[in-house]
């Protein structure tokens, strides 16, 4: 097999066992200089010296946001703060840098020196319970767009509904009253009334395999960790040309492989923000789209010099096996293949062509999944959520890995 990028152990977990590594993120800031983030959760949590946050869905004992950063295009790294929260990803604005996430409440940081120092948290909103994964982020019009999804109450996994957030880069973004927030998009009004020749859901909702482990559970159908992107083909079916809409693209969870969400984000006149479904020239709603690994947590970068859109993404290879003759180191249902991450790349977000594998963990218990990516040069760097034979799941690993993919633009053909 082919692997187009080299790999080494960006951090271990000290406690493999309870405490997991999640939430990859990466940012490259004007100056050059890298920005690293991701969190450690899990029951063992409490073990760690770091201030954890409140409990949340990813660790009885709370989560630890880390930060590091990398002067040398990622060849070392050094260590720069600590946060309790979870699901945060770094961006830039307006000459400072930014670490959003959450734990449960909506929370955000500031640095004013590239990410040395970092200020303590502020309360975005604490109305809902957030979520989110770090994804793409779209800067335009001297603003920045985001996603973050707010659980739904009552709602069993994935249970959550995007809304989309802009900000402007001249504004101090840790106050509340410097965003503007979109509806929230629920599946339901995205997708409707599910169709009758679609194969959603694939699974009833509930456990799969009675007498089985308990993580063979489908939840209902529904999105989440989404991106903001945005259509600069002027000859493309969705391209706006008064350049207000932005594309949402969601990992579908539908117990089927391959497929993902599409929703837009449009800018009304009166400059409030609206997340609604796509309609083709046809007049029919467009909420699924064919996408590799459109079903778990993906990650595209837009590439102006070539034009081009690039996805990291799980690469699944036996989605219809049935659950209860699994391996017991598969994760989940045979849609949660997690050890093989690939690259693709596309001109329209719709049509998309294999570029080659980013890595393979060497059983299906060493995952290689819910990658970040940016583009640093000639080269595509991309962080992993990892594991190796100490890892407690495919879900639950006990590493991160970091990826370089040297010369990307050349795999174009």
């Amino acid at each position: 097999m082919n692997i187009i990028a080299s790999e080494e152990i960006f951090f271990r977990s000290p406690f493999p066992e309870d405490v997991y590594c999640y939430s990859p993120a990466l940012c490259k800031l004007s100056s050059g200089r890298l920005v690293a983030s991701f969190d450690l959760g899990g029951p063992g949590t409490g073990k760690l010296p770091e201030k954890c946050s409140k409990p949340s869905c990813d660790g009885a004992s709370g989560n630890v946001c880390k930060v590091y950063l990398s002067d040398d295009n990622g060849k070392s790294w050094h260590h720069a703060a600590d946060f309790p929260m979870l699901h945060a990803r770094p961006f830039e604005a307006g000459g400072r840098v930014y670490m959003i996430g959450h734990a449960g409440d909506l929370q955000i940081a500031v640095s004013d020196d590239n990410g040395e120092h970092w200020s303590d948290l502020f309360m975005l909103d604490d109305t809902a319970v957030w979520h989110q994964a770090p994804c793409a982020v779209d800067h335009r019009h001297g603003n920045v767009y985001l996603v973050m999804e707010r659980t739904i109450e009552g709602a069993t996994w994935p249970g959550v509904a995007p809304v989309l957030m802009r900000g402007s880069c001249t504004a101090d973004l840790t106050k509340k009253e410097n965003w503007t927030f979109s509806n929230p998009l629920y599946f339901k009004d995205l997708a409707g009334p599910l169709p009758a020749y679609n194969g959603v859901p694939f699974y009833r909702t509930g456990k799969q395999t009675p007498d089985g482990p308990q993580h063979r559970y489908c939840g209902d159908p529904g999105v989440l960790e989404s991106h903001v992107l945005r259509i600069y083909d002027t000859a493309h079916n969705l391209y706006d040309p008064e350049d207000r809409t932005v594309m949402v693209l969601m990992r579908c969870h539908t117990g089927l492989s391959n497929i993902a969400c599409l929703a837009k984000g449009v800018e009304l006149p009166d400059g409030s923000l609206n997340l609604q479904p796509v309609i083709t020239p046809g007049g029919a709603p467009l909420a699924y789209v064919s996408m590799p690994g459109g079903h778990m947590k993906f990650h595209i970068v837009y590439d102006d010099r070539t034009r081009m859109y690039f996805l990291v993404s799980s690469q699944s290879t036996d989605s219809m096996t049935r659950p209860d003759l699994l391996s017991q180191e598969r994760y989940g249902l045979p849609d949660n293949e997690r050890h093989r991450l690939a690259l693709y790349f596309s001109t329209n977000l719709f049509d998309w062509c294999f570029a080659g594998m980013v890595a393979v963990g060497k059983t299906p218990r060493c995952s290689r999944h819910y990658a970040s990516m940016v583009i640093d040069g000639e080269d595509l760097l991309i962080l992993s959520r990892s594991g190796d034979e100490n890892a407690r799941s495919a879900h639950n690993g006990n590493l991160l890995t970091f990826h370089r993919v040297p010369d990307f633009r050349s795999l174009i053909y």
